[in-house]
C-alpha cells in the first residue's frame, strides 16, 4: 500500500481512535471497580471530553473523500474488510452531532452513579429522575440513526452491538424460544427430584477470590496482560492487551463468583485472542455483542457446567476452600447445583433454562422504552408483571427486579438480546468442536481447555470482524444460527 494512500490515511486515524477507546475502557473499568464515589463528577467530564475527541477525529470532513477514495485501491481481503467496518463506525458517528455524544456521555455517568445508590437502596424513584434524561437523549440518538440508516430507531441501537441484526429476526427467534421454554421447563421441573443439600459457608473471600484465579488460569487467562477485582455488576474490560474482569463475592455462596469468573473469562480469552496486526483497526475488534456472550456463554454454560468439568474441578475447589473430605463436595453434587433449574428473579444467577426469558423479558420493555410506549415511572410494574408473565413469579423489590442490571443505566439499550442469541451461538460453536474434536469433553474433565481454547482461536477469535456474524458462524459451524441445536442441547442436559 502506497505511504500516503486514502486507505493507509485511514488507518492512522483509527489508530488514534482506537488508543482513544482503549483509554476509555480503562477509565470505564476503574470507575466501576476501584474509583472512590467523589470522583463520579470529574470522572464523567473525562470520559465525555475523550468521546467527544473520538467523535470529532471520526467526523472530520476529510473522512468521507478518503473512504470513497479507498474504495478503488487495491486492497486485501482483511484491509477490505476494515474498510468496511470504517465506513461502518463513520455512518453510525457521523449521523450524530457531537454535542449530543458528550450530553449522552455525561448523563450515562451520572445515571449509573445515582443507580449505584439506588440499587444498594432498593429504590427505583432515586434513579428515575436521571434515567428519564438518559432515555430521552438516547431517544433522539435512535431518531437521527434510524433515518439514517434506514433502520427503526431501536434497530438503529441494535446495530450498535449486534451488526445487521433487527428486531424483526429476533422476534421470530424469541417467540419460538417463549412457545418451547414454558412447556420444558414444566418437563424439567417435574423431572429433576429434590435438590442436591447445598454445602454451607462461610466461605471466605480470600478463598473465593484464589479459586477465580486458580480457574482462570486452567481456562487459560493470561496474568501478565489481565487482573481480576471487584465490582457491583461482573463484566470484562479494559483492552486486548490490559484485560480487567471483575466479580461479586456471597460469603455464603461460592458459586454465583465462581461462575461469574468462569463467565468473564470466556469474554477475557476472546479479547486476547484478536489477530495482533489489526489489534488497533475496526476490523480487528470482536465481531459484535451475540459473538461475545456466546465465548463467555461457552465457557460458563457449555463446558464449566458439564459432568466432565467437575470431575475435575471438584477436588480443586474443595482444597482451595479447605473443605475436602467433607460431604456434599462430590463432583456429581457440585455439578447437580450449577445446572438446578430454579426461576429466580436476577439474572445472573439465572440457569440456562430460565435465563431466556429474562433475556425476553429487557428486550420488550426496551423495545418499548425507545417507542415511547412505556415511559420511565412505569417500569417497575412492567418489568414485574412480565416475570410474573414469562416465570411465574413476582420480585419482592425493586433490587431484584428493574434495578438489578447495568445496563439501561448506563445508556446500553439495545444490547439485552444478545445474551440469548449469545447462548444460541454458544451452543451451535460448542455442537461443532466437539464434532471436530471427539475427545474435547475428556480433555476438560482433565483441566486441559487448550483444545477448545485452540479450536475458537482459529474458528472465531482470529476471525475477529473480518466476517459477518452469520458468516463468521457457517464457516465455524456449517450453518447459520439454528435454534434446534440450543433446544437440542437443553433436552440433552436437562431431560436425557
Amino acid at each position: 500500500m502506497a505511504r500516503g494512500s486514502a486507505y493507509t490515511r485511514l488507518e492512522q486515524r483509527f489508530h488514534r481512535l482506537s488508543l482513544i477507546d482503549q483509554a476509555l475502557g480503562i477509565l470505564g473499568w476503574d470507575m466501576a471497580a476501584m474509583m472512590p464515589p467523589g470522583g463520579a463528577a470529574s470522572r464523567g467530564e473525562q470520559m465525555a471530553t475523550l468521546k467527544a475527541l473520538a467523535h470529532e477525529i471520526l467526523t472530520a470532513t476529510e473522512v468521507k473523500p478518503l473512504l470513497d477514495a479507498a474504495e478503488d485501491e487495491d486492497l486485501d481481503d482483511w484491509a477490505r474488510a476494515n474498510l468496511h467496518e470504517m465506513r461502518r463506525d463513520w455512518v453510525h458517528a457521523a449521523a450524530v452531532p457531537s454535542r449530543l455524544v458528550e450530553d449522552l456521555s455525561r448523563a450515562s455517568s451520572a445515571c449509573e452513579t445515582v443507580w449505584r445508590k439506588a440499587r444498594a437502596a432498593s429504590d427505583f424513584a432515586m434513579v428515575a429522575a436521571p434515567l428519564g434524561e438518559l432515555l430521552g437523549l438516547t431517544r433522539k440518538i435512535a431518531e437521527i440513526k434510524g433515518q439514517t440508516l434506514g433502520l427503526s430507531p431501536y434497530d438503529a441501537l441494535l446495530d450498535q452491538y449486534e451488526p445487521g441484526g433487527t428486531s424483526a429476526a429476533i422476534d421470530v427467534v424469541f417467540d419460538d424460544l417463549s412457545d418451547f421454554l414454558p412447556g420444558f421447563l414444566d418437563q424439567v421441573l417435574a423431572r429433576q427430584g429434590p435438590a442436591p443439600e447445598r454445602p454451607t459457608g462461610p466461605f471466605p473471600i480470600d478463598r473465593q477470590r484464589e479459586l477465580g484465579l486458580r480457574m482462570m488460569a486452567v481456562l487459560g487467562f493470561d496474568f501478565d496482560h489481565g487482573r481480576l477485582d471487584v465490582s457491583q455488576h461482573p463484566f470484562c474490560g479494559g483492552t486486548p492487551d490490559d484485560i480487567r474482569i471483575t466479580t461479586r463475592y456471597d460469603e455464603n455462596d461460592f458459586i454465583k463468583s465462581l461462575l461469574s469468573v468462569l463467565h468473564e473469562t470466556g469474554h477475557a480469552l476472546y479479547e486476547r485472542g484478536l489477530p495482533p496486526a489489526w489489534r488497533t483497526q475496526p476490523v480487528g475488534r470482536a465481531r459484535g455483542m451475540s459473538v461475545h456472550e456466546s465465548q463467555s456463554l461457552l465457557m460458563e454454560m457449555q463446558a464449566c457446567r458439564s459432568r466432565e468439568f467437575f470431575t475435575f474441578a471438584a477436588p480443586l475447589i474443595a482444597d482451595v476452600l479447605g473443605t475436602a473430605g467433607q460431604a456434599g463436595w462430590e463432583p456429581e453434587t457440585l455439578q447437580a447445583l450449577t445446572v438446578r433449574v430454579t426461576p429466580d428473579f436476577i439474572r445472573t444467577d439465572a440457569d440456562e433454562v430460565t435465563y431466556p426469558a429474562h433475556v425476553i423479558l429487557r428486550y420488550r420493555l426496551e423495545k418499548a422504552l425507545i417507542a415511547g410506549d412505556l415511559e420511565v415511572g412505569d417500569i417497575p410494574a412492567a418489568w414485574n408483571e412480565g416475570m410474573v408473565s414469562l416465570l411465574g413469579i413476582r420480585p419482592p423489590d425493586d433490587r431484584r427486579g428493574c434495578l438489578q442490571d447495568l445496563h439501561w443505566y448506563d445508556g446500553a439499550f439495545g444490547y439485552f438480546p444478545t445474551y440469548t442469541l449469545g447462548a444460541m451461538t454458544a451452543a451451535q460453536l460448542f455442537d461443532a468442536a466437539q464434532k471436530a474434536q471427539p475427545d474435547l469433553l475428556l480433555s476438560i474433565g482433565r483441566g486441559d481447555f487448550a483444545p477448545l481454547v485452540g479450536w475458537l482461536r482459529t474458528n472465531v477469535h482470529a476471525k475477529a470482524s473480518s466476517l459477518s456474524t452469520d458468516d463468521l458462524l457457517i464457516a465455524a459451524t456449517g450453518r447459520p444460527l439454528d435454534s434446534e441445536v440450543f433446544k437440542n442441547h437443553l433436552r440433552r442436559r436437562y431431560l436425557a
